[in-house]
């Protein structure tokens, strides 16, 4: 009876120590998210399962053209996946044509997603405090980002980490650029 009594305490012990690894994995290092809908086209897809890693922001900074994940503000349990384009203490506008600027120079966007502005809509500008990033989907036209005064600038203790790998759909599972 003893034998058996200290094998089912061993179990659960192994389970729980299992249970609080995973826990603490997904907590602090890295989590599945999915992608819900459509303002990262071309490079997101809605429904495409991301691993995000959290590690990174936690010792450095985001860098420009970072794809982070960030809660809503004004949502439960809601997050958005956008890229980061403007980054702390630099000034981001946009003009009528829509190219957007870098305290005032145009943007070299070279990720390879088209990322055009539907001219007519001008973003008079921000200047971004510490701590601070303007953040867009790809799918410009149809984005809920920085642009939009409920999402507006983003806080890096706000950012939950980095998508960098797609891995359903599995056609297309791999890094993400």
């Amino acid at each position: 009876m003893k034998k058996v009594l200290k094998e089912i305490l061993s179990t659960i012990i192994y389970l729980g120590v299992v249970f609080l690894l995973t826990f603490l994995f997904i907590t602090f290092v890295m989590q599945r998210t999915e992608v819900s809908g459509h303002s990262m086209e071309p490079t997101l897809y809605d429904h495409d399962s991301l691993l995000i890693e959290k590690v990174t922001y936690r010792f450095g900074d985001a860098n420009r053209y970072d794809i982070v994940v960030f809660p809503y503000r004004y949502g439960k349990d809601e997050y958005f996946i956008k890229r980061v384009i403007g980054l702390p203490g630099e000034t981001v506008s946009i003009d009528l044509e829509g190219t957007i600027y870098i305290n005032g120079e145009v943007l070299d966007e070279h990720y390879g997603a088209e990322t055009i502005l539907d001219p007519g809509v001008a973003f008079d500008g921000v200047t971004l405090g510490e701590d601070e990033y303007f953040v867009m989907g790809d799918n410009r036209n149809h984005s809920m980002d920085s642009r939009d005064p409920s999402v507006g600038v983003i806080n890096k203790k706000d950012i939950l980490g980095h998508a960098f790998l797609r891995i359903y759909p599995f056609d297309s599972f791999g890094g993400i650029n």
